[in-house]
């Protein structure tokens, strides 16, 4: 960022936290030279909904203070950081990428920002998503633009969390999955996004979607930084009686560049006939470097993870979101894309056996995976069948069908995970032949986040895909 950072590439959150604690780099500086980024790229790319600049800057004076009088908070203390606009921030407005929420206006903020915060980070924006994280563009919003290709989609529903880190207009991100949405917009724009254990991270104060499948968790611009934001703010909360008690490792300490004595399995049958060849290329050849990492592996077909299991996902889905929404329904038709509408409508319809048959196979699902997992650590997969598709707005009315088909065949690799419970983590692992990023997936046993970064840490120690900047960023 202008001065801040060394020629040659665009520094990682790892990078940037060390300078700041040697003083070489002053939060103040950082933060008007982000700012100065985010107005020349932001009009470009939308990744921002709400810039918070005079914030930032009074927060960036108070963050230099601290650091010059050695009060220093940890790796994230002065560092600039974006929240999707999902997340409560307390006086500032959290829109939710819809028209109903347009002016609302939480009188506190979510604990993931109130934990970031604490360690020092400071909020520059609040990033685009998707219309209630429902997989449909808000036309008072318009989309987030990928900055490997404008003309390409950034996926969702964390969109714009996506976008600002890969283009360098902050350090990290926090987004949302519910059955994809923090993996698929990082496999798209080729920046590393994890979607952790269930119950791992607070999700108080975030606009939910699906309650039981929501997950709330950190994108950066490499599974270092991953893991670094993810200490920031995970553990149990009080006020999400959904988050663990368990203790919290340190992730970043962790980290290894070798994979000795883990198996690593892929997962065969979701590379099937629908798998661009380029991508499918890219993930076999990413086994062969976990391999060299000194993991075993082998490979395993998982039958469960499709079929019933999206369907659930889905049903799910569907009925939590329309029972949130019930309300609003009601009392703000007008306000809903037709997508989004049609999806609440359906779910309001959808007959409650048909929900409880749907927690039944979610429960078969992990169990089933839990017992696969006795005999391999970690799984591989590819997050999206394909890279970046091209932009879409909102959709008509009477596109709705398709869409919805098209939504199901995106997530079927990455919504089994949200279905049990269990970490998983999207990487770039390659590029086409038309320069967009490839996205592989690795997931583990539930609350074994760490050695999912680990493998995540080992396998970027052996490639450079992460390091690659697109065309649309802050420049070197």
């Amino acid at each position: 960022m202008g001065t801040a950072h060394a020629s040659g590439s665009l520094p990682d959150l790892c990078e940037i936290s060390a300078r700041i604690r040697q003083r070489d780099v002053s939060p103040v500086e950082l933060v008007e030279s982000a700012l100065g980024q985010i107005d020349r790229l932001n009009p470009v790319l939308n990744a921002y909904i709400t810039v918070l600049a005079d914030a930032a800057r009074s927060a960036a004076e108070v963050a230099e203070r601290e650091i010059a009088s050695g009060a220093y908070r940890g790796p994230l203390h002065g560092v600039p950081v974006s929240v999707k606009d999902l997340y409560w921030t307390r006086g500032i407005r959290t829109t939710a990428g819809s028209r109903i929420l347009r002016e609302f206006v939480p009188a506190e903020d979510a604990t993931v920002v109130r934990r970031l915060r604490d360690a020092g980070a400071i909020l520059v924006a609040k990033a685009n998503t998707l219309e209630f994280a429902y997989a449909s563009v808000h036309p008072d919003y318009g989309p987030a633009r990928n900055p490997w290709d404008l003309m390409r989609s950034a996926s969702g529903s964390s969109s714009g969390s996506a976008v600002a880190v890969a283009a360098g207009l902050d350090f990290g991100s926090f987004g949302s999955d519910t059955g994809g949405s923090i993996r698929l917009p990082a496999s798209f724009c080729g920046v590393a996004g994890l979607k952790p254990t269930y119950g791992l991270v607070s999700r108080f104060g975030i606009v939910p979607l699906s309650a039981t499948l929501d997950h709330a968790g950190p994108l950066g611009r490499s599974v270092r930084d991953v893991a670094i934001l993810l200490q920031a703010v995970a553990g149990h909360d009080p006020l999400d009686p959904t988050t663990a008690a368990a203790a919290v490792p340190s992730y970043a300490d962790a980290l290894r560049e070798h994979l000795r004595g883990v198996t690593v399995a892929l997962v065969v049958n979701l590379t099937g006939p629908d798998v661009a060849p380029e991508v499918r290329s890219a993930v076999t050849t990413a086994l062969d470097v976990l391999r060299d990492a000194g993991a075993a592996t082998r490979e395993i077909e998982i039958p469960e993870l499709e079929g019933d299991a999206l369907t659930a996902r889905t049903q799910i889905t569907q009925a939590e979101a329309s029972r949130f929404h019930e309300q609003w329904i009601a009392s703000h038709e007008a306000d809903y894309t037709p997508v989004v509408l049609s999806r609440l409508k359906t779910g309001l319809q959808l007959p409650a056996v048909t929900y409880l048959d749907a927690l039944e196979v979610r429960e078969r699902t992990r169990r089933r995976l839990r017992e696969i997992l006795q005999s391999v650590e970690l799984l591989v997969l590819l997050t999206s069948s394909t890279v970046a598709t091209p932009l879409e707005g909102t959709i008509p009315a009477q596109d709705v069908p398709k869409r919805e088909a098209d939504l199901r065949g995106v997530s079927q690799r990455t919504s089994p995970f949200n279905l049990t419970g269990q970490p998983a983590l999207s990487l770039p692992c390659g590029f086409s032949s038309g320069g967009l990023p490839i996205g592989l997936q690795i997931a583990g046993r539930e609350c074994e986040d760490a050695l999912v970064l680990r493998a995540g840490h080992a396998f970027q120690a052996r490639t450079p895909w992460h390091r690659r900047r697109p065309p649309n960023a802050v420049p070197s």
